[in-house]
């Protein structure tokens, strides 16, 4: 089992949503209006009135067969505009309950 971490600009939230779904992903945990500052050359989504954009992150851990799908399109959708700030991490899962 892997888990994925994704943060991403909230205007990609129903991108996102489809993605795991023509995955089939179907669990997930969702965070809304996080702030943030991407690392590279991302700007700062910090709902303010000088960075007024908010992230939002989903965490799902799934099957390892399904990640390389969902990350692919994920890159897919970042290459199409990588100034919306869209990232991807994954763990190895050892146990779950």
């Amino acid at each position: 089992m892997k888990a994925i971490l994704i943060t991403y600009n909230q205007a990609y939230y129903d991108e996102i949503a489809a993605i795991l779904n023509q995955n089939g992903v179907k669990g997930y945990t969702e965070w809304n209006e996080i702030k943030g500052h991407g690392s590279v050359t991302g700007e700062p989504h910090l709902g303010t009135h000088a960075w007024p954009t908010l992230n939002n992150a989903v965490i799902s851990v799934m099957e390892d067969d399904r990640v390389d799908g969902v990350l692919r399109e994920l890159q897919e959708r970042d290459k199409k505009a990588p100034e919306l700030g869209l990232r991807a991490f994954v763990w190895s899962i050892e146990k779950m309950i």
